[in-house]
């Protein structure tokens, strides 16, 4: 019975080698996509990342100052229209 598994392990052994190495063979071979697709991971999370701060800054600037003003503003649209209907026009030649 020993012997048996002795040469089961005979064949089996190569076989098992074989597989290791093709494994580090095709992760040596993939690394470099690995490493550079890290990289291109973190930058795009970098630039999604500013992209959103940028919105949220907008958004934040337009809630805490421009609807604020939006009375203001539009008291101020009000009287410019009104000057603009009472004053005469130009007339062209």
């Amino acid at each position: 019975m020993g012997a048996l598994f002795a040469l089961l392990a005979l064949v089996v052994v190569p076989f098992v080698i074989l597989g290791v190495a093709l494994k580090v063979l095709c992760a040596l071979i993939l690394l470099p996509f690995k490493i550079v697709g890290g990289l291109l991971k973190g930058l795009f999370g970098l630039v999604a990342g500013g992209v959103g701060l940028v919105f949220g800054l907008f958004a934040l600037l337009f809630v805490f100052v421009l609807l604020p003003l939006a009375p203001l503003l539009l008291l101020g649209a009000v009287v410019w229209l009104a000057l603009k209907a009472f004053s005469p026009a130009a007339r062209t030649a």
